[in-house]
């Protein structure tokens, strides 16, 4: 099936409230305007500088998200641009986009990333800390930020209720930390869900999800 194809095939399966992130990395830019070209404007990268070329070299109604793990000093490179940041582990993280946001006069929006797997690979805050950040003086001191909500990824298994209750622990985060209404903070987004577990993602709450291979075929 066509790029074309693929995209309508999920976004009719997709509810109104579930933002569709295009998971575009490695792939040609020819694939992305075919995407692009079937209505697609969201699209995620997960490194910094291959996003960058492609906002230089495609239509800037592109809504362009970072979903990889960010280093901090590459994010002078996005924050001209970047719409969502998904992966942000740290305070020291936080403070750095907000640096650089301010250079551009801008407000970056942030997801917090939860540690939800048992993996060790995986990155990410304890609900706590997330809670810790959110309440701290230091944090309501960043302008030029907006916690928007939080994201995870579930450890890679087959185990069906283990990746249930991974996403379950992200929604439950989510509830406690939506009480935490700040200037900068308001929470909204439940980024959770890829093109093998999506649906249940949504099921357990998700509200964007983050589907590559579906949409573009398997990166070789």
């Amino acid at each position: 099936m066509s790029i074309k194809q693929n995209l309508n095939n999920i976004k009719e399966k997709l509810p109104e409230h579930v933002t569709l992130v295009a998971v575009s990395k490695t792939k040609p830019i020819s694939d992305l305007m075919e995407a692009y070209n079937a209505g697609q404007r969201i699209f995620g990268e997960n490194k910094i500088q291959e996003m960058a070329e492609r906002h230089d070299e495609m239509p800037k109604d592109i809504e362009w998200h970072m979903i990889g793990h960010v280093q901090r000093n590459k994010v002078k490179y996005m924050a001209p641009f970047v719409s969502l940041i998904h992966g942000v582990e740290s305070f020291k993280l936080l403070k750095e986009i907000n640096k650089q946001a301010l250079k551009h006069n801008r407000v970056i929006d942030c997801l917090l990333q939860i540690k939800i797997a048992e993996e060790e690979s995986k990155f990410g805050m304890r609900p706590e800390e997330a809670k810790n950040i959110l309440l701290s003086q230091d944090f309501s001191a960043l302008k030029n930020i907006k916690v928007t909500g939080v994201m995870g990824m579930a450890t890679f298994t087959d185990n069906t209720e283990q990746i249930e209750k991974e996403f379950k622990l992200l929604k439950a985060t989510f509830d406690t930390l939506i009480t935490l209404k700040t200037e900068n903070c308001k929470l909204q987004t439940i980024s959770m869900g890829m093109s093998g577990d999506y649906q249940l993602a949504i099921a357990c709450g998700s509200t964007m999800v983050r589907v590559g291979s579906s949409i573009f075929g398997y990166r070789n």
